[in-house]
């Protein structure tokens, strides 16, 4: 089957519709969705960003260890930036001694000591295998200097990422008065984590690490699931914020899917609603790339400039998410944001905007954007293109067509 996508814009030259492979589908009803034992809960696709399934996605909760999401992210970000390296050797602290703070006493631990010479990659390990709370203030005082500037930079990062219902108060996430976060909130996150920060998600699938002699396992027991390949994210557990899980799975399409859970009643039951959300996520959807970065949607005409026609497209990959059975009537058009393009245009430029719809409803949106630089031509060819675009303008107010 192809995925037909017609050309809509004013007072241009016509556009060749861009027709594109699709699996082949038939119609269904959107399925219903799955009841989930938890205060708050989100599924979302990773691919298209789309929340496909939620229940109360905007209530704060108080996080627990998923705060160390965040300082997983920022992390990998001061590792991506070359601001440290993983083979930098750190001295702990005796802020990261469970005996010396007794903040620490109880929770979990990589069960480090004061004096103690731990390279950034072993901390690292510590927080996302083992969700050492140690872990935690120790990288915290490498990369930040100390755990308050490091709580700034995980702040700093909730803004960027428009994480609009998250104030971090921890580096490691116990209980403190103040700090929360959304099901949504650590959903955006976590796609932040794995597309941002590859080589740091990565660890999420470890099963285990052993340091000191001392083997721990990964509280994360999806990660040995027969039913779904997953390989992440994060629990989470205080008696103030009850039992919390973010997890991914991939299936054999390519299709990854990430679910949050908070507040479930039990240890046994954030496990299993979370697999069950996996699950039918799997079963009743669906995720297609119709239209990708690297390739041009449309051509258009480039007025005044040394090119003749600027290429159309994405900046992003434009992946869609719907229940299975509906992608034989998706289609897609473009407006442009003025009649005429003129140059100088800029590569990455937003133009215009690309409309996805089923059964003539528009459901999905997408920038169009310029996928090359067109600099301004020379004063003759400016000259005629004047010209030109006047004549045009007259031929489409007559006949109702343009000139290219």
């Amino acid at each position: 089957m192809l995925l037909t996508f017609p050309a809509a814009h004013a007072d241009t030259a016509p556009a060749k519709s861009v027709e594109i492979a699709a699996p082949s589908t038939t119609t269904s009803a959107a399925p219903v969705g799955p009841q989930i034992n938890a205060k708050s809960w989100v599924l979302m696709d990773y691919g298209s960003g789309k929340i496909i399934a939620e229940s109360q996605p905007d209530a704060r909760l108080d996080p627990a260890s998923l705060s160390k999401i965040m300082v997983s992210y920022v992390v990998g970000q001061a590792l991506k930036s070359g601001k440290i390296h993983s083979t930098d050797v750190v001295t702990i602290g005796k802020d990261a001694w469970a005996t010396g703070n007794p903040v620490l006493r109880g929770s979990s631990l990589m069960f480090l000591k004061p004096g103690d010479q731990v390279p950034v990659s072993e901390l690292n390990q510590g927080v996302v295998i083992q969700s050492g709370n140690d872990a935690s203030i120790a990288l915290a005082d490498y990369v930040a200097g100390s755990q308050d500037a490091f709580v700034g930079l995980m702040n700093r990062y909730s803004q960027q990422l428009n994480l609009t219902n998250t104030q971090f108060k921890t580096v490691h996430g116990l209980d403190s008065d103040g700090q929360y976060t959304s099901a949504r909130d650590m959903a955006l996150l976590s796609k932040a984590l794995i597309h941002d920060t590859p080589e740091e998600y990565a660890m999420n699938k470890e099963k285990e690490f052993t340091f000191n002699r001392i083997r721990q396992v990964n509280r994360n027991r999806l990660l040995w699931s027969t039913n779904l390949n997953v390989d992440g994210i994060k629990t989470g557990y205080t008696s103030g914020a009850g039992y919390n899980l973010v997890s991914s799975a991939v299936d054999s399409t390519g299709m990854r899917l990430i679910a949050v859970v908070m507040g479930a009643p039990s240890d046994r039951v954030r496990f299993s609603e979370s697999e069950s959300l996996l699950t039918w996520g799997f079963r009743f959807y669906e995720t297609i790339t119709p239209i990708k970065a690297a390739d041009a949607f449309t051509t258009q005409r480039a007025w005044f400039g040394a090119e003749k026609t600027v290429p159309l497209g994405v900046a992003e990959d434009a992946s869609l998410t719907f229940p299975k059975g509906q992608l034989k009537n998706l289609k897609a058009s473009f407006t442009l944001n003025s009649p005429q393009l003129e140059a100088p245009i800029t590569k990455n430029q937003v133009v215009g905007t690309i409309n996805f719809s089923l059964d003539g409803k528009v459901i999905e949106q997408r920038p169009l954007v310029a996928k090359a630089d067109v600099p301004e031509g020379g004063f003759i060819s400016r000259i005629w293109d004047f010209v030109m675009m006047k004549v045009s303008g007259l031929i489409a107010s007559v006949f109702g067509k343009s000139a290219s």
